[in-house]
């Protein structure tokens, strides 16, 4: 299956993929949504991405839990730790997803680490992401270097985008040359902690300004830390948007099968 799809602007036909569409659509408020596959039942991926988009996220990032996570915080690394005691696996995430594009027109991206990539294979690992309907990837442990070396051509040619991460610690020159090996968007983590923490955009402001002025190639999301309408409203007025992980995570703990399509909805209500 092809992710690319064809979209006609002013008469020409472009090729562009679902996360290149939304944001052609859609300039502003993107609302990215991340949470853990296999969390909290191990049958509960799909069902979650579909009271997503029906509530009205604009993009979804699926977690693929490991054992030894680099950039999660303690919420999201207890999600990864139930979902693995619940038996997700990579192999166990293609199975559920493997027809999710009959329901789910909403961009994915799956996020993880290398390890258990690399354990699975990593051009098998792409092709079927590819075959499934993935549209891209972020694994915020492979070097930029090892990207351009190895592993980006591969990401390539399974057309699968690529997301990287900046922090305000990137020099400039770091920044634009992750933009312009990233396809997609651009992922500016809003401090130098992990996921989860609390953190004041404001602090921040002449970071996000910086990243505004600077022109990429790529729309900027920020994320780490966004949990309430506030930092949603405060992050999209620097970006095109924000990405929520740890405060989603968190209303889907101890929630059963039937409470939590009620739980998404009043959630995304309350970011917009």
């Amino acid at each position: 299956m092809m992710n690319r799809q064809p979209l006609t602007i002013n008469g020409q036909q472009n090729l562009m993929n679902r996360i290149e569409k939304m944001f052609e659509n859609k300039k502003q408020n993107i609302l990215s949504v991340y949470f853990t596959a296999g969390f909290p039942s191990l049958n509960d991926t799909v069902s979650i991405m579909k009271s997503l988009q029906d509530a009205g996220a604009d993009m979804i990032e699926l977690g693929m839990p490991y054992s030894d996570p680099l950039a999660d915080g303690p919420v999201i690394q207890a999600s990864s730790t139930i979902a693995l005691a619940n038996g997700m696996t990579i192999r166990r995430l293609f199975d559920q997803i493997k027809n999710f594009r009959n329901e789910i027109k909403l961009p994915v991206l799956l996020m993880g680490y290398m390890n258990p990539i690399l354990q699975y294979g990593f051009e098998n690992f792409c092709r079927e992401a590819e075959n499934a309907g993935v549209d891209g990837l972020i694994l915020p442990d492979l070097p930029l270097y090892e990207f351009e070396k190895e592993f980006g051509s591969i990401i390539k040619k399974y057309n699968l985008d690529f997301v990287f991460l900046v922090t305000p610690e990137t020099e400039e020159s770091r920044v634009r040359k992750l933009d312009q090996n990233s396809n997609g968007f651009l992922y500016a983590v809003s401090s130098s902690s992990t996921t989860g923490k609390n953190v004041a955009l404001d602090e921040q402001e002449k970071y996000f300004r910086k990243l505004s002025s600077m022109k990429l190639k790529n729309p900027v999301l920020i994320g780490f830390g966004i949990r309430d309408k506030s930092g949603f409203t405060k992050a999209c007025s620097y970006a095109n948007g924000a990405i929520v992980g740890t405060a989603f995570i968190k209303i889907l703990e101890n929630a059963s099968g039937t409470e939590i399509p009620g739980r998404i909805k009043d959630f995304i209500n309350s970011l917009k």
